[in-house]
């Protein structure tokens, strides 16, 4: 948005008063006087109108462990979402950089920066996403080769990403893909007819969730966790 403007709207100033304003240096960006009418910001600029803060909205990055039951959402009519699961004074501006079905647990990311969560979750970045898998049955033999193969998902028209996994024993596995289709893991263990019974997420990219949080339980990233996307 243009500096002009954002003072229109957060001020009770038309445009051509805003334009005045900048022009007599009564508008501080980032601490420093601006009178570029025409100037873009963004919405963690900290903007200063006669020294009173217009805007001073902080970049936040969460990682939490998703509980079952808990909808990958900001908001649901029927059940808890992620978002509540927060205290009030950090849901606002949140949103989720991906997620989990409401049986599925784990990590999951929350951020108020949405140009940080499309780097997460675009398509063409083939992030990777480690799951621990639970199966009713022992894991077929030949799944590993499928899996790195591809599946044909019939409904899409599409052959999911080859995939990696690797047996922890006979119902356990752990799986990479690098892709997030619906209900993705489900359908590629469905593909032998064996039921997932449990999913948990372990990682995204090279994000490990903490294991120190408990279900439900949140910190916020590290410098260097956020600059990894």
């Amino acid at each position: 948005m243009q500096l002009n403007r954002f003072i229109q709207i957060n001020t009770p100033y038309s445009r051509q008063q805003a334009k005045l304003i900048l022009a007599q240096g009564r508008v501080k960006v980032a601490g420093q006087v601006v009178t570029d009418v025409n100037l873009e910001i963004d919405r963690f600029v900290r903007i200063e109108l006669d020294n009173r803060v217009l805007q001073e909205l902080q970049r936040c990055y969460l990682m939490l462990n998703k509980p079952v039951g808990v909808v990958s959402a900001t908001e649901h009519p029927e059940h808890q979402t992620v978002i509540d699961l927060l205290p009030q004074p950090l849901r606002q501006g949140m949103h989720l950089a991906g997620r989990l079905d409401l049986k599925t647990t784990g990590l999951m990311l929350l951020t108020n920066d949405g140009n940080w969560s499309r780097r997460v979750t675009q398509p063409d970045s083939k992030v990777a996403k480690v799951y621990r898998v639970t199966t009713k049955d022992p894991v077929a033999a030949e799944a590993e080769a499928v899996f790195s193969r591809g599946i044909y998902f019939r409904y899409e028209d599409i052959t999911t990403r080859p995939a990696d996994l690797e047996r922890i024993d006979r119902f356990n596995s752990r799986l990479t893909i690098h892709e997030g289709r619906y209900h993705q893991v489900k359908r590629m263990f469905g593909y032998f007819d064996n039921e997932v019974t449990a999913l948990h997420r372990e990682s995204i990219g090279a994000i490990t969730l903490d294991p120190k949080l408990k279900p439900g339980e949140f910190r916020p990233l590290t410098p260097a966790e956020v600059a990894l996307f």
